[in-house]
């Protein structure tokens, strides 16, 4: 396929965030799904469950244009097995629907409804670019309910009060 600068680069980016991602991810104890540091705070289990589904998002935005959050389901699970092997598949179900596009298809519009009515809207290209960074931003969350938790932070961009290893 040619135009694929930015659907390369897209890809690329995941696949840089895969691995840290998932050494968050294997070290959430399904025991903490409850924690919440303040109460206003979302729980441990359902940002663990964000982090590990949010690619599923650009599933979404390339091959439907939508999430309409009256007919999203989200995934449940009771072990950490199960929550790594979503993310398994809701991450590879990403990278290949970015993989069977081109860039022009990314000018096609996202639409973001509630019930049926659109509560934004902004083009694909944007949105998977925004998605990857709102992935990023709450795995980042997650390391400080895992600091406080007393759960080792792996390395993520560099070397880690918990993980020297770079």
């Amino acid at each position: 396929m040619s135009n694929r600068t930015l659907v390369d680069a897209y890809i690329k980016e995941l696949e840089a965030e895969y691995t840290s991602t998932r050494k968050c991810l294997e070290r959430f104890p399904v025991t903490l799904f409850g924690y919440k540091p303040h109460p206003t705070s979302m729980e441990m289990g359902y940002l663990t469950l964000l982090v590990a589904e949010i690619p599923l998002w650009i599933t979404f935005m390339v091959e439907q244009g939508e999430v309409d959050f009256a007919t999203y389901k989200r995934f449940e699970f009771s072990t950490s097995e199960e929550l790594l092997d979503h993310f398994e598949e809701v991450f590879n179900g990403a990278k290949k629907s970015l993989a069977g596009i081109t860039d022009d298809d990314l000018d096609a519009p996202f639409y973001l409804k509630r019930q049926g009515q659109v509560l934004f809207t902004q083009p694909k290209r944007e949105g998977v670019g925004s998605t990857i960074n709102h992935w990023i931003h709450h795995r980042g969350q997650l390391t400080v309910y895992m600091r406080l938790n007393e759960i080792a932070v792996p390395s993520i961009y560099g070397p880690s009060a918990d993980d020297r290893t770079f």
